[in-house]
């Protein structure tokens, strides 16, 4: 087998360029566009959830099986290891790796139910959420249900065999493999599925079909090989190969599909697998039980079993004590001395709420009976079902985030035999005490007898890390010594890879280094991953965590922010410009000079900063944020004044912007488009914005929303201050219904119109957000109030994103102050009429704590669904499509704005592949190749969904005007706010 990797890395470390004839072949096999050889894209793809770190000697996308294919040529030719990368989120080191790094999500994500949503074909890129939110439907679901499933790719499933909380053995990736089509390290390519398949195999690899035929024969004639494997995998077990395939199929293709699973890309690439789904079981409840030591909780793992309980998730002492700064002052738990105690979470689970009250009865006799330390009972409310979950979910948010600033969260698993957990646990808890791991927590899947647990040392202290090594010694004894595995769902990596042997013995250990020899004779895939005879191998190339910014110090590189990030097909992910940072703190001054020039565009300009990433990050990493500080740091002091300047004088600017819109409607789109990228070629780019065919005209001045006659004269709309306030003109001339009385502040609102309508003309042919609110207001008996000079008025975030910090603290207190005026102190609502509007108004609390935080903001349309909605007649059209915004997710909008859809169509229809559309005010016009890249998913869903359906949606909506733009360019159907819409439908 060939040896480990190049020379170790560490961040920052040159590496050796390839022979030029290398560089050539790869870049024609690829093109110069995806294949990556700067040191910036190495340092930012490098990284992965593991606590090891090998910068590649090159990177790379790849488009089909076929490139993959010739990627392995190459590779054979010029010795170069291969690693594939999907989610990155393992945690065990199998997706790092000093040769070629080859990519395999962006065009590998497709997903095809069949079946009627029996089965699915995933790419190995798709995630497991993706896959669910398609299967959904069709009331199944995926087997594996991994915690990372937000950003773990059917690759990386298939890779480790993923199991998760519920599934056990039994609906794991390995139980639920149907077929799968795979890329051998020669280049072949087989599909399991095919009737011919095993026919196809043995004339295209001969030596191949007969090694597994042979293994196989070798294996059945061991009776002490049978027993041990019967053993091993009568648990869960990710440690090295899944032997049992030998014994459970007979044919070699069938062995051969079943091999690659776990197999953690050393034996081939999965392009295609088919997957076998599970029903989603609807009804469950869930109860929280705690006992006063480990020995009663165990006890009870067979009597809830029995009892019906899907899923058992075990928290030590550590674990409860961790929680409890999350539970409400009230909560029981929190007068608890805790000792020993240990908890239990159970659920329960059924096809029908009939069925689900008969398993709860059946369950609660069981805790009646059971020693607990305090009452329990099984809760079917969903929020409190998910506070209980938000428990044991962040215990790894709760250590991770806390832990001390240049540790590493190390989190590993290990299973045992249900009758050892009791002594295994008790062990494990002495063990990490005993090694200096006092904040250690234990948790894990009960009913499994798999344990979870998690350290945080300093890797770069040599002090640490022997501490680390024999601990990990220790660790083998312990759950060997219980008749365990090493490793229950993470899979082997690099991490216990040379324990392999002593888990499985010589004789399958051998059988395992045969089947590597036969899948891959030249060494090339992923080697130091999953088995290796260097006992030294989980101690190299580990990864160390540079302080660069408490921002983002506590990031754990586990990518849960990628999938949702606008850039992630462009430039870098969240977690990628972390690694830019802490590469740029341990390079060298030429290289952190390079690496600087590469990361203003990578990572600061090419950064939405819609922050989704926080949403999504375990740790509440806001990496937007960060990168809006870069851009305020770029910023000398004469630009900042001049966004101060701007900020103060921003009811004229807006009338010259405008001006300048009604100009560029009479000039022919191709010269306009002509111009302003000439324009950015001599001026900052991220100043000039590239306009064209669809750049809207001008909208209207904002404080002509106070002004104008008015079309209904009850209730009236005012401007606060202004000498004469007169009502509204209304979107219709249609009577205004009977008032409705909002629940918590009378018939009244403040409406604070968005820069964004006043800039741009709506969408062809609606009144626009702002006119269809009050219209709406006008119908319900709703009496709204416009801040007194409104055109000089923002949210403040165009200054916030270009990070003029000066500006945004002007414009803030500014804005604040008249809203207070308006709002009578804060005694009324404010209502925007855009979403991101919205979100900007909610942020500006940060901005100016004095008066802000007294004041109401809700977004329209979560407004209008609450307060106005259930008093309209809406007459439906047949089918819309949505598109929710980044700022809807933020503010917890996403419901009220599918909710006022469903109310105007008999179809509704949201993408699962919607994402935030990367406009971001300008930021779609300064660079447009981030905003097509963004949309590209949510495009193609729409398309597919409408050769479907066999025609266009009836309408296409949205919240914000700019992410109208967005989508409307990616999708060539015009969107418009949800509010025109249901204006225009009501009765």
């Amino acid at each position: 087998m060939a040896s480990s990797t190049a020379a170790p890395t560490t961040p920052g470390t040159v590496q050796l360029s390839l022979a030029e004839a290398a560089r050539q072949d790869f870049t024609a096999a690829f093109g110069p566009e995806r294949l990556h050889l700067r040191r910036s894209e190495r340092a930012a793809r490098a990284r992965d959830a593991s606590h090891y770190l090998l910068v590649p000697r090159l990177a790379a996308t790849a488009t089909d099986a076929d490139a993959v294919a010739h990627a392995f040529h190459l590779a054979r030719t010029y010795r170069l290891p291969v690693t594939l990368r999907s989610g990155g989120t393992s945690l065990s080191g199998q997706a790092s790796g000093g040769g070629l790094l080859l990519d395999t999500r962006q065009h590998f994500r497709d997903i095809e139910v069949l079946d009627g949503g029996a089965r699915v074909r995933c790419g190995p890129g798709a995630t497991v959420r993706a896959v669910n939110a398609r299967l959904a439907p069709y009331g199944t679901k995926l087997g594996p249900d991994p915690a990372s499933e937000i950003a773990a790719t059917i690759g990386g499933v298939v890779a480790n065999n993923s199991s998760g909380m519920a599934c056990g053995t039994q609906f794991n990736t390995y139980a639920t493999l149907d077929s799968l089509t795979v890329v051998l390290p020669s280049g072949t390519v087989i599909d399991t599925g095919a009737p011919d398949a095993d026919e196809v195999l043995a004339a295209r690899e001969p030596a191949l079909h007969a090694g597994l035929t042979r293994l196989r024969e070798e294996v059945l004639a061991s009776p002490d090989a049978c027993a041990r494997i019967a053993a091993q995998y009568a648990m869960k077990n990710t440690m090295g190969y899944g032997l049992n395939s030998l014994i459970d199929f007979a044919t070699p293709v069938d062995m051969l599909a079943h091999l690659l699973v776990g197999s953690e890309g050393t034996l081939g690439f999965v392009s295609s697998v088919t997957l076998r789904t599970r029903p989603v079981l609807s009804q469950a409840a869930t109860a929280l039980l705690l006992f006063e030591e480990l020995a009663a909780t165990t006890d009870a793992l067979p009597t809830l079993l029995a009892a019906g309980a899907r899923t058992l998730e075990l928290m030590d002492t550590a674990s409860i004590r961790t929680m409890l700064p999350e539970l409400a002052p009230t909560d029981p738990l929190r007068g608890v001395r805790l000792d020993r105690h240990t908890a239990l979470l159970v659920e329960l689970e059924a096809t029908s709420a009939d069925e689900l009250g008969a398993v709860i009865g059946g369950a609660g006799e069981v805790l009646g009976a059971l020693p607990l330390a305090l009452p329990a009972f099984f809760t079917q409310d969903a929020a409190e079902r998910a506070r209980l979950w938000t428990l044991r979910k962040g215990l790894y948010t709760a250590v991770a985030g806390a832990r001390e600033p240049g540790t590493t969260a190390l989190l590993e698993d290990v299973v045992v035999p249900l009758e050892q957990l009791t002594a295994a646990t008790r062990d494990l808890g002495d063990l990490l005490r005993g090694r200096g791991y006092d904040d250690a927590v234990i948790f894990g899947h009960a009913k499994d007898g798999n344990l979870h647990f998690m350290i945080t040392p300093h890797l770069d202290s040599p002090a640490e890390l022997a501490t680390y090594e024999a601990f990990t010694d220790d660790l083998v004894d312990l759950i060997l010594g219980r008749g365990g595995s090493l490793k229950a769902e993470h899979g082997t990596g690099r991490i216990m890879a040379p324990y392999v042997r002593r888990q499985f013995g010589d004789e399958l250990y051998g059988v395992m280094r045969a089947i590597k020899r036969l899948f891959d004779p030249a060494g090339i895939m992923n080697p130091g991953v999953l088995l290796s005879d260097d006992p030294q191998v989980h101690v190299q190339h580990l990864k160390v965590a540079p302080l660069v910014d408490p921002a983002v110090d506590r990031c754990v590189d586990c990518g849960y922010c990628e999938p949702s990030c606008p850039a992630k097909h462009v430039t870098t992910t969240p977690r990628q410009r972390i690694a830019l940072m802490r590469t740029m703190a341990t390079a060298g001054p030429r290289e952190r000079r390079e690496l600087a020039r590469d990361f203003d565009y990578a990572a600061v300009d090419t950064c939405a900063a819609d922050s989704l990433c926080v949403v999504a990050c375990p740790v509440h990493i806001d990496t937007g944020k960060v990168m809006k500080g870069f851009r305020a740091e770029r910023h000398s002091p004469v630009v900042q004044r001049a966004g101060d300047l701007v900020a103060r004088g921003w009811g004229p600017v807006g009338g010259l912007l405008r001006g300048a819109l009604t100009v560029a409607r009479f000039v022919p789109s191709p010269l306009l488009t002509g111009v302003t990228r000439a324009a950015r070629r001599v001026l900052p780019p991220d100043w000039i914005p590239e306009a064209g065919a669809d750049l809207p005209g001008p909208g209207r001045p904002r404080s002509g929303l106070a002004l104008a006659p008015a079309a209904v004269q009850e209730p009236s709309v005012t401007a606060q201050g202004a000498r004469a306030a007169a009502p509204v003109a209304a979107a219709s001339t249609s009577a205004p219904a009977s008032p409705v009385h909002p629940a918590s502040h009378g018939d009244s609102v403040v409406l604070f119109a968005s820069c964004i309508g006043g800039l741009f003309a709506p969408a062809k042919g609606g009144p626009g957000a702002g006119p269809a609110l009050l219209e709406l207001c006008a119908r319900a008996g709703v009496e709204v109030t416009v801040p007194d000079g409104i055109d000089g008025l923002c949210c403040g975030t165009v200054w916030s994103s270009k990070g003029l910090t000066t500006g945004h603290r002007t414009m803030a207190e500014r804005t604040v102050e008249a809203l207070l005026v308006a709002s009578d102190g804060g005694r009324l609502p404010i209502v925007c009429d855009a979403s991101s509007c919205t979100h900007g108004l909610d942020q500006l609390r940060e901005v100016v704590a004095e008066g802000a935080g007294g004041l109401t903001i809700l977004d329209s349309v979560t407004f209008v669904r609450r307060e106005i909605l259930p008093v309209l007649d809406v007459r439906p059209v047949g089918s819309v499509a949505v598109h929710p915004t980044c700022s809807t997710v933020h503010l917890g909008a996403v419901d009220d704005l599918t909710a006022i859809a469903q109310e105007c169509a008999e179809r509704v229809f949201v993408p699962s592949a919607w994402g935030c559309c990367a406009f971001a005010g300008d930021r779609g016009m300064l660079h447009p190749e981030l905003t097509a890249s963004a949309t590209a998913p949510e495009a193609a869903a729409i398309w597919a969904e409408e050769s479907a359906t066999g025609g266009h949606f009836d309408a296409y909506v949205s919240a914000n005007r700019t992410c109208e733009l967005g989508v409307s360019r990616a999708t060539d159907r015009t969107y418009q706010h949800v509010l025109e819409l249901l204006v225009s439908r009501l009765g």
